[in-house]
């Protein structure tokens, strides 16, 4: 599923129309983004939860030529998956 078929679910299941299913969308979406830009987690109960941790800098190894490569100190999302989520995928 992307982005334009979760717009036309989402119209349908709420009885709104698509352009209004894509605004709800793109809110979400974006207010999800500004929390975890300000290190704030985001949470569902049920669904799961959203957060953002520091990924240290470390050394890597270039496949092509086998140099060693400094990689640098990022921040990474993750997702853990609620229960409810998890058990309707098993």
């Amino acid at each position: 599923m992307n982005k334009s078929d979760l717009i036309d679910s989402m119209a349908t299941d709420a009885g709104i129309s698509k352009a209004t299913a894509k605004k709800a969308l793109d809110s979400f979406l974006g207010n999800v983004k500004t929390a975890l830009k300000d290190g704030e987690r985001v949470s569902l109960v049920g669904f799961g939860t959203w957060s953002v941790s520091e990924r240290a800098a470390r050394e890597g190894r270039n496949p092509q030529t086998g140099k060693t490569i400094k990689i640098a100190a990022k921040y990474v999302v993750k997702f853990k998956p609620g229960s409810e989520l998890q058990n309707s995928v098993n």
